[in-house]
């Protein structure tokens, strides 16, 4: 009777174990849900045999230290000079797994169709995180609505912030707001800098809707896979980010976002 108990005991032992073994083996990525998480989706229907399980973020959510904390394996949602950023504050080292596609930031009006016509004093939203903050001035340069100090004329690995504008003509007052709540105050504001996933999932269309975009051509904000230094050999970070980078998902990404997501795959 008792080898009986300790054999059932062995039994229901070895189910927990295998249990918990099969999710471990649970690939967990956090994702913001435009076009992160649809992306990461479309993987899911190619690719079958990962165990993907996507974790869609929601506003106020800090991915890095998600991962950080091991509460997922990998996330994907960032470019390279935000991480940076995120490794001072968190005092961390993570991984970058695979660099995917370009979302060019653009400056959207519900009010006005051109640059010309934003009359003096306007208001302009933009990112309140200091690498899309500096990103957001470089476009509003570029876009000719203001002039930053010379040192920003060329590639620079300096930030730029509102005390770096050496000329405002239009005298425009930079309001810093959350990225994600950018969307929502462009009726509020005269112009928004928006970052291509917030403005994706507020329903606008940056290759049509944009006054302005940042060029893919060159651009150092790309989205990436980031994982931590112990799984960045694990073969389903390797695996997801062969996938991430294949031409089957950058053709998805070309046709799906018509231009306001950009595969840095090239085009076969």
């Amino acid at each position: 009777m008792k080898k009986a108990v300790f054999t059932l005991a062995g039994v229901a032992l070895s189910l927990s174990l295998a249990g918990t073994s099969a999710q471990a083996s649970a690939l967990r990525v956090a994702a913001d849900p435009v076009p992160h998480a649809e992306i990461l989706n479309y993987i899911k229907t190619i690719d079958p045999q990962l165990d993907l399980k996507v974790e869609e973020l929601t506003s106020g959510v800090n991915a890095n230290e998600l991962l950080a904390n091991g509460d997922v394996d990998a996330n994907y949602f960032q470019h390279v000079p935000y991480l940076q950023d995120q490794e001072k504050a968190l005092g961390k080292t993570f991984v970058v797994a695979a660099t995917v596609h370009i979302e060019p930031l653009g400056i959207y009006s519900h009010k006005y169709k051109t640059f010309a016509a934003v009359p003096d004093n306007a208001t302009v939203a933009v990112p309140n995180n200091v690498t899309n903050l500096s990103r957001a001035l470089l476009l509003l340069q570029h876009q000719g609505l203001l002039t930053l100090d010379s040192r920003f004329a060329q590639a620079t690995s300096t930030l730029a912030t509102p005390k770096d504008i050496a000329s405002n003509p239009k005298h425009l007052k930079i309001l810093e707001i959350e990225s994600p709540q950018i969307p929502r105050a462009l009726d509020d504001v005269d112009l928004a800098v928006i970052n291509g996933n917030y403005a994706l999932e507020a329903g606008l269309i940056p290759a049509k809707d944009a006054l302005g975009l940042e060029k893919a051509t060159g651009n150092p904000y790309a989205n990436i896979l980031v994982t931590t230094p112990a799984l960045a050999n694990d073969p389903r970070i390797k695996a997801l980010a062969r996938d991430l980078t294949s031409p089957q998902v950058a053709e998805f990404i070309r046709s799906h976002y018509n231009g306001s997501v950009i595969p840095v795959t090239p085009q076969s």
